[in-house]
């Protein structure tokens, strides 16, 4: 069995790609990537207080340390992933992992809030290309049968590998300090490109129309003005004439995304795709549920160490109970669909994550540390549900060629949501601190989380249950064959 780089040969029958043999290999390679370049994102969470102090800045301005390098993820998601169509997915895979270990050195060496930021940033502008990519290889490499279980390990360690950064996180700075993070992720980044150089086929490129660049600036000044905004409202008024001014500039240049692609020769988001309900609703259900999802994992260290008195440590021992949970849920998602079909699967998921949010809104300085691993456990199962079915749907909605904008819109628009989440959550919180204290502030935060997945549960129920979107439940259930 060859490890070489190759592109999938077509069958003699029809055309279709052939099915490689090292197919699983590939995944494994895929997936220890994504966590590579993944668990940095949001690794400093439970370590904003102490950034903070060190650079002396706020907290709230500390925080775009996480949701900047996520925003940038999501908003440059669509770009790579048309980039990747033209000049092919393996070029962008090893161009991404380059870039992120670049950026990680220049993080490691950062000497102010600004600068860590920026890096952290730029290294998500650079880590991004790993995900249209990778999702566009899978879904090439694996016969249908088999791509909902690939795909469910694939959002595992997509979703999760941010979480898993909140877990370890807390120890790794407190033994060693908050910059030996990112020089040990260089010799991580190091191995994902050599298994990459050696397993990852090519994908086919499609080199006719113009680059959208219109539309990947639109959407970049459509996102990130609304989500400066809703953050720094609180800290310096929602009547400053930079929160009003924000607030103008986002409807205006999202209006303008749509005119542009309605007329773009080679589209970064084929509207058309927008009126088919697999993926529609599935890309919305992706957002809403990581905004209330990943939102409180921003708020859950805080409350834990603002309220609860926890150390970093056991913060993030505390926390590993959904990372633990989402990575026993997602494989098993497959079966689950199986039985019940994409969409129950999807909102029962869904749901999940709404009862856990309920709980977390419970927590407070008399919880007991069994109490918050259970809610925090709860969610990490209900997203494992949720979001293979969601990318299966993705998947069968649209066209083969276009399996990397469709894994590009789906990572945009879960990071969009994801930072929305935190931005909206946090604030929340923020707001309603003088009016009732500290620890009643966090009980809002999560009550608008709850909001969040309720919508989520609703989006999740209006996927189609037509043959197209439920082709993908016919899923094996074997365990994932030996390497």
């Amino acid at each position: 069995m060859s490890d070489e780089p190759r592109p999938p040969e077509a069958d003699a029958a029809g055309g279709a790609p052939a099915v490689p043999d090292n197919r699983w290999r590939i995944l494994v390679a895929v997936l220890y990537g994504l966590f590579a370049v993944n668990v940095t994102i949001t690794i400093l969470a439970v370590s904003i207080h102490r950034i903070a102090g060190e650079f002396d800045t706020a907290e709230a301005t500390m925080t775009w340390v996480v949701t900047g390098p996520m925003l940038a993820f999501g908003v440059v998601g669509p770009l790579v992933g048309k980039l990747g169509d033209r000049v092919g997915m393996r070029r962008i895979y090893l161009w991404g992992l380059g870039g992120a270990a670049v950026m990680a050195v220049a993080s490691a060496l950062a000497w102010s809030a600004g600068a860590l930021i920026a890096f952290r940033t730029l290294g998500a502008v650079e880590g991004a290309a790993t995900g249209p990519a990778s999702f566009a290889v899978i879904s090439r490499i694996f016969p249908q049968h088999e791509r909902v279980r690939a795909l469910g390990f694939w959002s595992m360690v997509a979703a999760g590998a941010p979480v898993v950064g909140v877990v370890i996180g807390g120890p790794l700075v407190e033994a060693f300090g908050w910059r030996a993070l990112f020089w040990g992720q260089v010799p991580l980044i190091v191995v994902a490109f050599v298994l990459a150089f050696r397993l990852f086929p090519e994908t086919p490129k499609h080199l006719t129309g113009r680059f959208d660049i219109a539309g990947a600036v639109l959407i970049a000044l459509g996102v990130t003005p609304l989500l400066f905004a809703i953050n720094e409202g609180p800290r310096i008024g929602w009547t400053s004439p930079t929160v009003i001014g924000a607030f103008i500039l986002g409807p205006i240049a999202l209006y303008g995304f749509v005119r542009a692609e309605r007329v773009a020769e080679q589209p970064l988001l084929p509207l058309r795709y927008l009126k088919v309900p697999g993926f529609t609703y599935a890309i919305t259900t992706m957002a809403v549920l990581n905004a209330a999802y990943m939102g409180s994992f921003i708020l859950t260290p805080l409350l834990l160490q603002n309220v609860m008195g926890f150390s970093e440590t056991k913060t993030g021992l505390v926390s590993i109970a959904r990372p633990l949970a989402f990575a026993i849920a997602g494989p098993l998602a497959a079966r689950v669909v199986l039985r019940v079909g994409a969409r129950r699967a999807a909102s029962g998921g869904s749901l999940a994550v709404v009862c856990a949010l309920m709980a977390m809104a419970t927590l407070g300085s008399g919880s007991t540390v069994l109490v918050v691993m259970g809610s925090l456990a709860l969610a990490g199962v209900g997203m494992g549900m949720a979001m293979p079915p969601l990318s299966a749907s993705v998947t069968v909605s649209v066209d083969e060629s276009d399996y990397g904008i469709a894994g590009a819109a789906q990572q945009m628009m879960i990071q969009v949501g994801v930072v929305f989440g935190i931005t909206v959550m946090q604030s929340v919180q923020q707001t309603r601190l003088d009016a009732v204290g500290m620890e009643a502030s966090y009980h809002w935060g999560y009550a608008a989380g709850v909001v969040l997945a309720v919508v989520a549960v609703f989006t999740a129920m209006r996927i189609a249950s037509t043959h197209r979107s439920e082709a993908p439940i016919q899923a094996e259930t074997e365990p994932l064959p030996a390497l």
